[in-house]
């Protein structure tokens, strides 16, 4: 440490100096000397104190400088005093033009603006608050922060302001999306998987049920076919009988035995025994295809040709006041069988209308939309009924799950038609709409349409 310089009183000799007693101007030397010494001395604290806060100040701009949190440091007007890097960064501002602006000019839209104003008027009573606001980034796009907002004191212990202190939340929601998506898919799989199990496992029973059902049923469509003929060779014999001039005990017997309507009424009740057998053969061979993957004949199937086939024939059959609306879309084709097909579209439109409002008001309606989306096609089958109970959405596709009373379904109708979406490479699902009513969805994979070669110019 230098050597202080000699005080100005020193260099003066005390000759020079008149009236002033000798004793009395040394001790006036001697406090001059101490004060001096003092004040080279508080110089010298000076420097140590202005060395520690310059230390103290790098120390802080340093963490600043570190954060990957953006921090503001705002008076009670909301103006910025100070911030860091990280925030610099994500407006694409300096500090210089942040210093002195409010922290409105940072919000990028009203609903922050009005989410700020709140957590300002919380902090006058709360030690901290937590609120979610848009900051408007360098390429003045909205990017959400999650701001902790505490107040900021002197050292008097008054409020001056506020310190924010956030993390931008778009990696963690984008990550939040992702893993609530897998978490879908997951879902989704295991359902699948559920349902194929179960599947597998009626896979055997089914085949069992189905082939000691065919035996008794194969019987029944014989005998009937002969009964038939028999049928029409007695009502031919009765005819020439009936046309003699029989006894009139034989006419009263006729006419006590009904024997008139008996055969008047004999061809339909066949008929009727001949429909219900060939629908349970029906059931039999949806049982069979269901419990086997039966390879039927594959050709190219438009889906529209197929949708109104399957219009057709429901409202011919069972639904003549079923209103149904349907504009033929764009050609479809796909690769399947289409006898298959149609039994999969008419069990769907079957079901909408066994489903219908039963108020004697309301109209059946289903609207079936046909729709391509890159390499599939998607038939949507959307009805005005009450829809599914959302107890029975996950059990919809079970084997011999039915909600109709007794008599009125096998529960079958809609497993088989799964199964047959299946083994054409497509997926069948079922939703309720939030307008009210059910849909279901059929999604089939479409055939590439070859590139059409393009026409060489003729010489002319």
């Amino acid at each position: 440490m230098a050597v202080p310089p000699p005080s100005p009183l020193q260099q003066v000799p005390l000759s020079e100096i008149e009236g002033i007693d000798e004793a009395t101007w040394l001790d006036v030397i001697q406090k001059m000397d101490e004060v001096y010494s003092k004040l080279v001395s508080d110089e010298i604290e000076l420097e140590e104190k202005n060395a520690q806060l310059e230390q103290s100040q790098q120390f802080i701009f340093s963490l600043l400088s570190a954060m990957s949190d953006v921090l503001i440091a705002c008076n009670q007007d909301g103006v910025i005093e100070e911030t860091n890097a990280a925030l610099c960064e994500l407006v694409g501002r300096s500090e210089d033009a942040l210093r002195g602006s409010p922290v409105l000019d940072l919000l990028a839209d009203e609903q922050s603006v009005q989410r700020w104003q709140l957590a300002m008027y919380h902090t006058q009573t709360r030690a901290g608050v937590v609120v979610e606001i848009n900051l408007r980034d360098a390429a003045g796009q909205a990017l959400p922060v999650d701001l902790n907002c505490t107040p900021r004191h002197n050292s008097a212990g008054r409020k001056v302001g506020h310190v924010l202190v956030g993390r931008p939340l778009g990696e963690l929601k984008r990550a939040y999306h992702q893993l609530r998506e897998a978490h879908e898919a997951l879902k989704l799989a295991q359902q699948q998987l559920l349902h194929s199990e179960k599947m597998a496992s009626l896979g055997r029973l089914v085949a069992g049920v189905a082939h000691e059902l065919n035996n008794p049923i194969s019987f029944v469509l014989g005998n009937v076919h002969v009964l038939q003929r028999y049928g029409d060779r007695l009502a031919r014999y009765l005819d020439a009988v009936h046309r003699l001039d029989l006894p009139k005990p034989l006419q009263a017997l006729r006419a006590e035995l009904r024997i008139d309507p008996l055969l008047k009424d004999l061809p339909s009740l066949m008929e009727g025994t001949l429909e219900g057998a060939q629908r349970t053969t029906d059931i039999v061979a949806g049982l069979k295809r269901f419990s086997t993957a039966v390879h039927e004949e594959v050709t190219l199937v438009e889906l529209n040709a197929v949708v109104e086939r399957a219009i057709l024939w429901v409202k011919k059959g069972t639904a003549p006041r079923f209103e149904i609306h349907w504009q033929r879309g764009p050609e479809c084709v796909v690769s399947g069988n289409a006898g298959q097909l149609l039994q999969v579209m008419m069990n769907l439109i079957q079901n909408a209308y066994d489903a219908a409002p039963t108020d004697g008001y309301t109209v059946p309606e289903l609207q079936i939309t046909l729709a391509r989306g890159g390499d599939s096609v998607q038939l949507r089958f959307a009805d005005n009924g009450p829809g599914i109970a959302a107890a029975h959405l996950s059990r919809i596709f079970d084997p011999f799950f039915t909600t109709k009373s007794v008599g009125k379904g096998t529960g079958l109708g809609l497993s088989i038609s799964y199964g047959i979406v299946e083994q054409h490479g497509g997926k069948l699902t079922a939703e309720n709409l939030p307008q009210g009513g059910a849909q279901f969805t059929l999604t089939l994979p479409l055939l590439p349409v070859p590139p059409v070669a393009p026409q060489g110019r003729t010489a002319g």
